[in-house]
């Protein structure tokens, strides 16, 4: 039990780090986005580089960090029914939700991107925009990161809810536990 302790300490803290990080993208999208505007309607000009960085920085943004809106508990949830229960409960509609939903959905999406993502390396995919930014390979490696991330943090959350039905979720530290989570218990 100790393993998963662990387990879902170190995928939390990866998960949480690279959230913290990579968050910050949306200060830069509002910025790149700004000067897209002001150059656009001050002083008629576009720089459409400038355009695709504000979407790319938006999508490698979202697709990172969904790891860590999860560890958060900032995915939707029908809270209606699950707010209320005990934390048993809870861990048993988690451990079922991230194996029957979650983890199969991560492998799909992966076995989908992949070859997509492989072809666009192959020839250094950039973007259909002529004086686009260079680079597309980067932005479409990012969906086969968001599902290492979110998959991992779902085996974690599958350990967490195994911990608590085990009656060991003390061996989590308090921010991990169910008692913590944003809008719950």
């Amino acid at each position: 039990m100790q393993g998963l302790a662990w387990l879902v300490r170190g995928i939390s803290g990866i998960n949480r780090v690279v959230g913290e990080v990579l968050s910050w993208l949306a200060l830069g999208c509002v910025l790149v986005c700004f000067t897209v505007v002001v150059q656009r309607y001050f002083f008629h000009t576009s720089i459409l580089w400038m355009q695709d960085l504000y979407v790319w920085m938006s999508g490698a943004m979202f697709t990172a960090v969904a790891g860590f809106a999860l560890l958060r508990g900032d995915h939707v949830r029908v809270d209606i029914f699950y707010r209320p229960w005990p934390v048993r409960r809870k861990a048993m509609a988690d451990l079922f939700g991230v194996v029957v939903f979650l983890l199969p959905f991560v492998v799909v999406v992966w076995v989908y991107a992949f070859p997509a993502v492989r072809r666009s390396w192959g020839f250094y995919e950039g973007s259909s925009n002529i004086g686009g930014m260079p680079g597309l390979f980067l932005l479409k490696t990012f969906i086969l990161l968001f599902c290492v991330l979110v998959g991992i943090q779902g085996i974690a959350m599958a350990a967490r809810s195994i911990l608590v039905l085990a009656g060991r979720e003390h061996l989590l530290p308090p921010a991990l536990r169910y008692e913590a989570e944003k809008g719950h218990g």
